[in-house]
This record gives structure tokens, C-alpha cells and sequence, in this order.
């Protein structure tokens, strides 16, 4: 069942997405080369106690830190280590949730360390806009395919893969919740989309193959072809107006 937030709940959730939003902000701001990813997840955990919320991932199905930080083929559910540490030319991702008052936001950005290659920055760019082809279309009387669809054939249309096994969903009082949001065509239409809805709309893509294999540790997810990946994510309020990014405050 999709759920349909009151005017509190969407008020929360607006909360929470502000806070998400200025973490993203300046954790990005401090990510270089010689930093550990432990270090940028305790500044990140720590901004978000001082910003008035709690860490959604943090022990969320056992996850051991309040953010998943993945690097290069690691395409999501890295975890943060003392002993990784970002050198120049690298791409990491941030995945990170916060939660207000019981209400959640879920955002990813992917971010280069120092000077990155041109297929580095080409695929940032293109997972960035690849979300934003799908939010274009999260307004009422759409379904949800129209999202799932636009993602995906701008992404092959540029000849990246398209993660199947991992994607996007709903989210609320929940971290995940109805309805799933693929990131590539489905069979079908899908749930007619109605003002009201939020949705976590996160582009994973590759630039080889879209096979991938979960780490000895069961969390992180790589390539298996060893080739780069890129992850970026919003948390989208369905409005009569258009969609509102609420994990995303300019």
C-alpha cells in the first residue's frame, strides 16, 4: 500500500530533507584526498545529532554507521574504515538517511576526489541528469513507469548499465517502504502516481556491465566487472504543482 502523507508528515519529512541536504552539502566540502571514509562518516553522524536529527542507516537491518560510503566499483552499502582511505582520482559516493521526529529523508550524491578522469566526471554528470529525467515526470496522473522508464533510457542511451538487482522505493515513518522505483522500464504501468506520495528515486549505473556481486562482508555491492559505478539519490514529494525534491534545498 502506497501511503499518502498528511500535511504533518510532509512537514516532517521537509525537516528531515533540510538537514539531509546541508550534510550532503558539507560532508562533499571536506571529502579530499588522504581522508578515511571512517573520518567522513563520523563528521557526517556527528552533523546530523548537531543538526536536530538522528542517522536513519545507522543499525537500520544491522548496518554498522550512519552512512554507506562506496568507492570507485563499489557502486552501494560501503562501509565506513579507518583503513580507507580516498585517494586523488577517486569517485565515492555517499548514500545517507536522516530521520526527524519519526520521519525520514534518503539521499546519495557521488562525489570526485581531486582531479578525476573525464569518464569519471561524464558519469557523474549522467547519473545526476538521469535522475532528474525521472523526478520531471513524479506528478499526478502519471504511473509510476513513467519515472522507472526515463531513468533508464537516458541512461542506455548513453550507454551505461542500469542496475536491476538494487533500487529506488517509497519512504516515510519507514526508510523503505512502498512502492518499489526501479530504475529501468517495467512490464507494466505501474501505481498511478497522486499528490501526496514520496518517493526515493536513486539512479545506480555502471560503465561496463550492470552484473554486480556482494563483498565477504554482506553489505557492500561492487562490479563485477571491476568497472566504475555512480549512485544519486533525492527524496521526491509528489505535489498538484510538480515534484518537490525535498532532500535537495538550493
Amino acid at each position: 500500500m502506497i501511503e499518502i502523507k498528511s500535511k504533518r508528515e510532509i512537514e516532517l519529512m521537509r525537516e528531515a530533507g533540510k538537514v539531509l541536504s546541508e550534510v550532503h552539502e558539507r560532508v562533499g566540502e571536506r571529502v579530499a584526498p588522504g581522508r578515511s571514509t571512517k573520518e567522513l562518516n563520523d563528521y557526517a553522524e556527528g552533523l546530523i545529532r548537531k543538526l536536530g536529527c538522528t542517522p536513519s542507516f545507522l543499525h537500520l537491518y544491522d548496518f554498522p554507521a550512519a552512512c554507506c560510503i562506496s568507492v570507485n566499483e563499489e557502486v552501494i552499502h560501503g562501509i565506513p574504515d579507518k583503513h580507507r582511505i580516498l585517494e586523488e582520482g577517486d569517485i565515492v559516493s555517499f548514500d545517507i538517511g536522516t530521520c526527524y521526529k519519526g520521519y525520514h529523508s534518503d539521499a546519495a550524491r557521488t562525489w570526485g576526489v581531486g582531479r578525476i578522469s573525464s569518464e569519471a566526471e561524464k558519469l557523474i554528470a549522467a547519473c545526476e541528469q538521469s535522475f532528474w529525467e525521472g523526478a520531471r515526470n513524479a506528478v499526478p496522473g502519471n504511473h509510476l513507469n513513467d519515472i522507472c522508464s526515463a531513468i533508464g533510457n537516458y541512461a542506455y542511451s548513453l550507454g551505461y548499465g542500469v542496475l536491476e538487482d538494487y533500487i529506488g522505493h517509497g519512504i516515510g515513518h519507514e526508510v523503505h517502504m512502498d512502492p518499489d522505483v526501479p530504475n529501468f522500464p517495467m512490464r507494466r504501468k505501474g501505481p498511478l502516481l497522486q499528490a501526496g506520495m514520496t518517493l526515493a528515486v536513486e539512479p545506480m549505473i555502471t560503465v561496463g556491465s550492470k552484473e554486480v556481486r556482494v563483498l565477504d562482508n554482506d553489505w557492500t555491492v561492487v562490479t563485477i566487472d571491476g568497472k566504475l559505478s555512480c549512485h544519486y539519490e533525492n527524496t521526491i514529494l509528489i505535489t498538484e504543482n510538480g515534484p518537490e525534491i525535498l532532500s535537495l534545498v538550493r
